[in-house]
């Protein structure tokens, strides 16, 4: 093993590309669709500097458990602490009950290390989305922590046995590389946040350190930092979040940081990531990355309208000048300063604090009495689907992808096929209700995430395949396709014609709902916290605007499909329905895109003739 103790510029360089990539694609996803990847670049660069450390000691015979333990907390805990203060005290003002008692649990998850498996418990369809969690960002940090935890015990345990620490590392690796290839197709969100499924990467940074004699010169630096640079940029250019990953897919960046970190002496190395900019940006990477999410996230809850591009390049902006105070004027003080056991003490006593009142955040609901009662109440609706026959006929495909019997009512004509994602699937209360007083069935084939698209995600793309097929096979006479269509709806035509093709149904496609760019709660509580007053019954305040109509109905119409205005259904000049009356059930949408009973059935009632008779 080379001397880990020599200080190599380049590897703060290239946490600089680490972090920017992540910031970038937060910020600009569509430009930087891989950017993600970038926490892999920071898994291997954390076990390849953590292992160095720890073996070098380990050998040598004086390694302190305690100490290590000591250090990382003096290097984690600081930002970590401010970040998640902050957090707190910002989600109080402007987040709804339910988000802020989220928030109180992932800020426990964070304070005990766990927040990668805080947040793997939490995903599913009804979860509050993942763009409103101010600590999504921090379910990395979570992996690293258990790493340092598990890891030193386990390079102590086996020196003493006399194993090799290189095999050691090797085999680890090779099995948690084993299980993350096993998992990520049936157990995506399982293999993303596990650490047993990410360690591979930490352990690929680790048999570098243990197995690498590190040349400072050496003809071959240049040659392994271009295929490092272009490993790394091929996963930046060709994976988005679309792709299963980690999967084999993360080889890529992590081969091409190994052969980076092993190429000091290429002059990529020297020249650029060496340079004062890109040390200077890789030193405050980590205040960096803590900060970045939380301010995108109540940047865009506090703002009416999106943030635009200019505006999130300010928030960036905003979050390096707050990492570089972060780092001058907490980190370098606590970590370098004098009474540091002390420092240790205070910081441990800080960290327990943050879960305290992570705590009474989630035991007092998320400190609802902010709010009177009747917006209390309308804060409090969840998306629950209780009437969309949720994991029978609306599916997660990450946990089933087999359709029951019951999803088709067998024996009734005419027959109407509701195919489509969640939104559709909220369809049904309303289609229930057009049923009492109506002769006509439904075949309900739905979900989440699912748009009626032949392309797209390979799991949605072999869903849709098999509905196709059902389709085919039971021939109804009104095909209904409804979905969160969002900027593309091109692949509805491929349905369509599909359908035209196979089946003698008619094709209706009825049209976006109105989408609540926060969520509806919580564009009523923001209304309450400015105005002082409830939302009006109708408002056009917080809904995106409705561009779709009239390209979706100009396309579809050419090819013999009909299409119904949902918006037409729910908004006027005056705005959109937010509420059919005073109370929390008299709420439009529980959420961003989703409707209520109430509103489903008030939707269908006024289009059912459309869906069932020909104009």
């Amino acid at each position: 093993m080379g001397n880990q103790a020599i200080y190599r510029p380049h590897i703060d360089g290239l946490r600089a590309i680490a972090v920017s990539l992540v910031v970038l694609f937060h910020a600009y996803p569509s430009a930087f669709p891989g950017g993600f990847i970038g926490v892999d670049i920071f898994f291997v660069i954390s076990g390849y500097l953590i292992t160095g450390i720890i073996a070098r000691d380990v050998r040598a015979g004086h390694f302190d458990l305690v100490g290590f333990y000591a250090r990382r907390a003096r290097r984690i805990f600081p930002a970590l602490l401010i970040v998640l203060a902050a957090t707190l005290v910002v989600g109080y003002r402007w987040m709804l009950p339910d988000a802020y008692r989220q928030l109180g649990i992932d800020a426990v998850a964070s304070a005990a290390f766990s927040a990668n498996i805080a947040l793997m418990l939490q995903s599913g369809y009804f979860d509050v989305e993942s763009a409103k969690k101010p600590l999504l960002h921090l379910w990395s940090l979570g992996i690293e922590e258990q790493f340092y935890l598990f890891w030193p015990l386990a390079l102590m345990l086996s020196a003493r046995l006399g194993a090799n620490l290189f095999r050691a590392s090797l085999l680890l690796g090779l099995a948690s590389f084993a299980l993350n290839l096993a998992l990520t197709g049936p157990h995506p969100i399982a293999a993303f946040y596990l650490p047993v499924t990410r360690a591979f990467e930490l352990f690929a940074g680790a048999v570098l350190a243990l197995g690498w004699r590190e040349a400072p010169e050496g003809k071959w630096h240049d040659f392994r930092a271009l295929a490092g640079a272009a490993l790394i940029g091929l996963s930046v250019a060709l994976f988005d979040n679309t792709v299963p990953f980690p999967g084999w897919r993360a080889v890529l960046p992590v081969v091409g940081t190994m052969l980076m970190l092993s190429a000091p002496g290429a002059w990529g190395c020297r020249y650029i990531l060496s340079s004062r900019p890109m040390v200077g940006i890789g030193l405050i990477s980590y205040p960096h990355y803590l900060w970045h999410w939380p301010l995108l996230v109540y940047f865009a809850m506090i703002k009416t309208s999106s943030l635009t591009e200019i505006e999130r390049g300010l928030i960036i902006g905003l979050s390096l000048l707050m990492a570089w105070a972060t780092y001058r004027l907490i980190e370098l003080p606590i970590r370098f300063g004098r009474g540091r056991p002390l420092k240790t003490r205070g910081l441990v006593a800080g960290m327990v604090a943050i879960a305290a009142a992570g705590i009474i955040v989630v035991r007092s609901d998320g400190f609802d009495g902010r709010l009177p009662p009747q917006v209390r109440a309308i804060a409090s609706i969840r998306t629950n689907g209780s009437g969309w026959r949720v994991g029978e006929c609306l599916l997660d495909l990450s946990q089933k992808t087999d359709y029951a019997e019951t999803c088709v009512d067998h024996g009734k004509r005419p027959m109407v096929f509701l195919w489509g994602d969640s939104t559709a699937g909220a369809l049904l209360p309303g289609l229930r209700r057009a049923q009492e007083t109506r002769e006509f069935g439904i075949a309900q084939f739905t979900a989440s995430s699912c748009v009626p698209d032949l392309d797209g995600p390979a799991n949605c793309r072999e869903n849709n395949a098999r509905v196709l097929e059902i389709a085919a096979k039971m021939d109804p006479e009104v095909v209904l396709l409804h979905a969160y269509w969002g900027l593309n709806f091109d692949g509805v035509a491929g349905i369509v014609a599909a359908l035209k093709q196979r089946t003698h149904a008619r094709i209706v496609v009825l049209g976006p709902v109105p989408v609540w760019r926060r969520g509806l709660p919580q564009e009523i509580i923001l209304h309450y916290l400015q105005h002082q007053e409830l939302i009006p019954e109708r408002s056009n305040i917080g809904v995106s605007l409705n561009w779709q109509d009239a390209p979706m109905r100009a396309k579809l119409e050419q090819l013999g499909a009909e299409f119904i205005s949902a918006w037409d259904a729910l908004c006027d000049h005056r705005g959109c329905l937010t509420r059919i009356g005073p109370t929390a059930a008299d709420l439009t949408s529980s959420d961003t895109v989703h409707l209520t009973d109430r509103a489903s059935i008030l939707l269908m009632a006024t289009v059912i003739d459309k869906v069932l008779w020909a104009p």
